[in-house]
């Protein structure tokens, strides 16, 4: 007899419904998979056989019988644990050892052999996949419950084991559909790092805000234990919490990456991505067999901070220049083509050279012009014209470590970028930063008097600033205005916001 049941399999961020055809017929035993399946899924047969005999049912092993599974659409390639349990109940009703109506339900969920379900990857995308083909019904791990319930208008059904969820199909026990309030997860956070702890520093702290405020990319240049790490790793403690539409956004991401805690469903903290300067582009722009995402992405709606800067491999930093341009990466590969979100704010940290102590008057530099040279020639041209802010971090003196900064910190300046991110929120209509915006938009909401246009008239002409570079100075000073509550850009926004761009040498 022939059974179809529904699950899903995840394609790049997002989910397609898949259909799980079993027919069991007498014969020699005999039990197949097709469609593309990985070994993951070829093996799911004997958990499935294990399981079903642990719920009181006899194993399609030990019956000559003869079962083909095919999981279309076959040219779709199957990965993942995740289809033991619609294997499973599709054996079941195609052998008419239970009966119910499968049409408007969706399975997933690994089986152990002893019939409990085990936690699967990305069921945000699953669930919202199963809404919007109309499905009214998910039923998966009792563990995944919590996070697919965050998509309201389906039920979802969070069982322990198979005998269970058999028990509910067949109208033997009731389960409660499982229901989460997404503001429970939608709290202040706390930050481990406050910029208030970090002494003086001014000049690099208003740097950050006009960064946060806008989505800006920066880069610190400075000595060792100048405080360029600690800066970077306090920017997040500044940022405004995600909105409920980011957050879906980033726990789907998270989710089909394995990466979400599981007794929080939702991620309300904006990410803070860190990757060790040995990384590679792969690790860091995603990729890879099966293709799964890079740290592009994982920092998407939050912070890449990529310290040593000039210390990741050349390739893997020119990787950065198209997701930095247009927020997004496409991978292609002989097999399959990967586009994933990568709306990240770049925080990089170097040193101005090797030893760190170029132009340090404290502390004499031991490298020579050579191997200056050679460092700073590790960013090229093209990836530090994408860059917004750059921003020199000087050593601190005894009476700045320890004098108190309660004007700097976190708290007060989260206030004036989220003041400022209202406005933007308002002048675009939606969740979007001014780094986002295109050239119309540019032209339109940035505007200069006669004062500003001769002043970046001289910077162009002069070669100092590339095309880029003049509208990326526009962007910036249009976010200093926004800071200061002001509709124009005057031409102290655009000298301050100039004053971020030019530098000295190649960094």
């Amino acid at each position: 007899m022939l059974s179809k049941v529904f699950s899903a399999a995840v394609v790049s961020l997002d989910a397609q419904i898949i259909e799980v055809e079993t027919d069991a017929s007498y014969g020699l035993r005999h039990f197949e998979i097709v469609g593309l399946p990985d070994k993951a899924v070829e093996e799911s047969k004997e958990r499935v056989g294990a399981a079903i005999e642990s719920s009181g049912f006899q194993s399609p092993h030990h019956q000559p019988v003869r079962i083909l599974v095919s999981l279309a659409p076959a040219d779709l390639k199957k990965e993942g644990s995740l289809y033991d349990l619609p294997i499973a109940l599709g054996y079941l009703l195609a052998a008419e050892k239970i009966k119910f109506d499968p049409s408007d339900k969706i399975f997933l969920g690994e089986l152990a052999l002893d019939g409990r379900l085990r936690a699967i990857k990305g069921v945000l995308s699953f669930a919202l996949a199963s809404r919007e083909k109309g499905f009214l019904e998910l039923i998966l791990p009792k563990e995944n419950a919590l996070e697919a319930s965050l998509i309201k208008g389906i039920k979802v059904i969070g069982a322990e084991n198979l005998k269970e969820v058999i028990d509910y199909l067949v109208g033997k026990k009731e389960i409660l559909a499982k229901e989460t309030n997404p503001e429970d997860f939608l709290k202040t956070p706390d930050y481990p790092i406050d910029l208030g702890y970090i002494k003086g520093q001014e000049y690099a702290k208003r740097a950050l805000e006009i960064g946060a405020s806008g989505g800006h990319h920066l880069l610190m240049m400075g000595p060792p234990g100048a405080g360029k790490t600690l800066l970077a790793r306090g920017i997040i403690s500044i940022l405004p919490p995600l909105s409920f539409e980011e957050s879906l956004e980033v726990t789907k991401i998270y989710s089909i990456a394995g990466l979400l805690p599981r007794n929080r469903p939702l991620i309300n903290l904006r990410p803070f991505r860190s990757p060790h300067h040995t990384s590679s582009e792969v690790a860091l722009i995603g990729g890879g067999n099966p293709p799964r995402p890079g740290e592009i992405t994982l920092a998407h709606r939050g912070i890449l901070c990529l310290d040593e800067f000039p210390e990741f491999h050349r390739d893997v930093l020119e990787s950065l220049r198209q997701p930095i341009e247009e927020g997004q990466i496409t991978v292609l590969r002989a097999k399959h083509s990967l586009t994933l979100p990568a709306r990240f704010t770049l925080v990089a940290a170097t040193n101005p050279c090797p030893c760190g102590f170029y132009g340090n008057p404290e502390k004499k530099c031991n490298c020579t012009n050579s191997q200056i040279q050679m460092y700073r020639r590790k960013l090229s041209g093209p990836l530090m014209d994408r860059i917004d802010l750059f921003i020199n971090v000087p050593p601190l003196k005894y009476e700045k470590l320890v004098a108190v900064d309660e004007e700097n910190c976190s708290l007060k300046i989260r206030e004036r970028v989220e003041r400022a991110r209202q406005i933007q929120r308002e002048r675009f209509k939606k969740e979007k930063t001014n780094s986002e915006t295109e050239i119309p938009e540019i032209k339109k909401y940035c505007q200069l008097n006669l004062a500003g246009q001769d002043l970046l008239r001289k910077y162009v002409d002069s070669g100092e600033l590339s095309a880029r570079g003049y509208h990326r100075v526009l962007k910036v000073a249009r976010t200093i205005a926004d800071l200061e509550g002001s509709e124009d850009i005057s031409f102290n926004h655009l000298s301050e916001a100039l004053m971020y761009r030019i530098r000295e040498g190649s960094i």
